[in-house]
């Protein structure tokens, strides 16, 4: 079964479908690259998805070892080299409500989590991927 279909829509734009649920997501080429940067571009959905999959991942790990990270955000820079045309960087920094509090023990479990999830795994290594964690005080 497929993941997703996707439509060409015109205009530099696309329609993706999950086929599982029915979800949808509209992308747009960025204005750097002679889209109307309207929506999501594909490479901002691939910054996007390591974002994401390092808070599920994390999600996963905190409901099997007690802790919880409910309210954790993402701030998300993709940052593009221009010969050849690619993701050069990914910067993400994930920042914890300061209601709570994580040992040293849960921390370390945290960050090796987020330079381990699936999508961080699957990126090719001359994407440079730089974490920060804000941890509450």
């Amino acid at each position: 079964m497929a993941t997703a279909l996707i439509t060409y829509t015109g205009d530099l734009r696309t329609n993706a479908i999950h086929v599982q649920s029915g979800s949808k997501i509209e992308t747009d080429a960025p204005t750097d690259n002679k889209g109307k940067g309207e929506r999501f571009s594909p490479t901002d959905l691939v910054a996007v998805a390591l974002a994401t999959c390092i808070v599920t991942t994390l999600g996963i790990a905190a409901s099997i070892h007690g802790f919880n990270i409910d309210g954790a955000e993402c701030e998300v820079t993709k940052v593009m080299t221009s010969s050849p045309r690619k993701i050069g960087e990914i910067v993400i920094a994930i920042s914890f409500p300061q209601s709570l509090p994580f040992t040293d023990k849960q921390k370390t479990k945290i960050e090796h989590i987020a330079h381990t999830c699936p999508v961080y795994e699957s990126l090719h290594p001359d994407c440079i991927k730089t974490i920060s964690f804000v941890w509450p005080a």
